[in-house]
């Protein structure tokens, strides 16, 4: 069978979907992945027949602001440039491009992560099966209103209706990696829901040797790859340093690391790791919300401190503190104090412990992608 996977080209958006993929080119299928041009290498590099669509994020903020005549990105206008560039431009780039190619390529299935709806909207119009795959939690807070509103301009043109709140699934079969017991089952009773194990990706890579043989508490610190900022890490540096603890910071693609300079010795400073490797030894992880690290934390039964910037990064940080996996620092409350206090506190709460194991039991239980795929040829028809 010949399966079709795609994706906004970013590593939260790209990621979920790799062990999926991976297990159906594993199992003998064939496996394109489309991608916008920065992700094609990774997608190669996979094994993956590589698919160019699209374009990337920062892109489509560029094409965003200048509808309202500004050139360049400018984060005072964010929200707007957002519901812009999600809700109409990559949707309308995405079904464009893949429109030919699905015409070429023929595949039996195109799977299309949710906030990658044009890939699913170019199937539906080419007669190809589709399949959305999730990466968090799926309500009604998941997209805001605005920017539903501009995907439902992009299908009423096409005549394509949907399912009420179903917008960017497309009401198509759903893959669900977010543990039950948190997810809001009620919301998908409409669509067919599929539970998917997730497993954290992570491009190979070496650990420090001192990782596995670590003596004192490892904290793990990333504000991932979208949001980092230098202040923003010193500032969590500034209080996780006083910790009886092994501090290992990743400063991502947006921010040196040769920019983090006169830390304690306690703190290690390194541009990237793999980071679905280090979690398995973390005893606590301090970081951004990105819903790829947040499921990556469950998984691993890690505690999680979350320090939330943008996007989609303050539900999980609220997620996660209903729950009980760990607790979250806002705006003004982020401070070396603030963040020093709660994670000694994570480090030594016991009632945490206990929930953090149950999440991850109850994702360790769910369907693994190897069990995944042949649904997929089922759904292919």
């Amino acid at each position: 069978m010949r399966i079709l996977f795609s994706s906004l080209g970013s590593h939260g958006h790209m990621y979920p979907l790799l062990p999926l993929a991976t297990a159906a080119r594993e199992q003998g299928h064939e496996v394109l992945y489309a991608v916008d041009q920065e992700f094609l290498g990774l997608a190669r590099k996979l094994g993956f027949t590589a698919v160019e669509a699209g374009m990337s994020i920062w892109q489509a903020f560029k094409q965003a602001n200048s509808k309202h005549g500004t050139a360049e990105f400018e984060r005072t206008m964010l929200r707007q440039t957002a519901v812009d560039a999600f809700g109409s431009l990559l949707p309308r780039k995405y079904a464009q491009d893949l429109a030919p190619v699905l015409e070429r390529e023929k595949p039996d299935l195109v799977v299309f992560e949710i906030i990658n709806p044009g890939a699913g909207i170019a199937a539906m119009q080419a007669g190809i099966p589709v399949v959305c795959h999730g990466f968090g939690r799926m309500d009604e807070t998941l997209v805001p209103e605005a920017m539903r509103e501009r995907l439902r301009e992009y299908l009423n043109e096409l005549g394509i209706a949907l399912p009420d709140g179903h917008h960017y699934g497309l009401g198509s079969p759903y893959l669900d990696v977010f543990p039950p017991s948190l997810q809001d089952l009620g919301f998908l009773s409409d669509v067919q829901r599929i539970p998917l194990r997730p497993i954290p990706f992570a491009e190979p890579g070496e650990l420090p040797d001192w990782v596995s043989e670590h003596r004192r508490p490892l904290v793990y610190l990333t504000f991932g790859t979208a949001f980092a900022g230098i202040e923003l890490i010193r500032t969590a540096i500034a209080g996780l340093s006083h910790l009886d603890a092994e501090v290992l910071v990743a400063t991502g693609p947006l921010v040196e690391a040769s920019m983090v300079e006169d830390v304690p010795a306690n703190v290690h400073v390194l541009p990237w790791v793999p980071q679905a490797d280090l979690l398995a030894h973390a005893d606590l992880a301090v970081h951004h919300g990105g819903a790829g690290t947040t499921v990556a934390a469950m998984a691993h039964g890690v505690p999680q401190l979350v320090l939330p910037q943008g996007a989609d990064q303050f539900r999980n940080a609220e997620i996660v503190e209903n729950a009980r996996l760990g607790a979250q620092l806002t705006g003004e409350q982020f401070t070396p104090d603030a963040t020093y206090e709660l994670a000694r506190k994570l480090l030594q709460d016991n009632d945490v412990r206990v929930a953090v194991a149950k999440i991850a039991a109850e994702i360790a239980e769910m369907p693994h992608p190897d069990e995944v795929v042949p649904k997929l040829v089922e759904l292919a028809g």
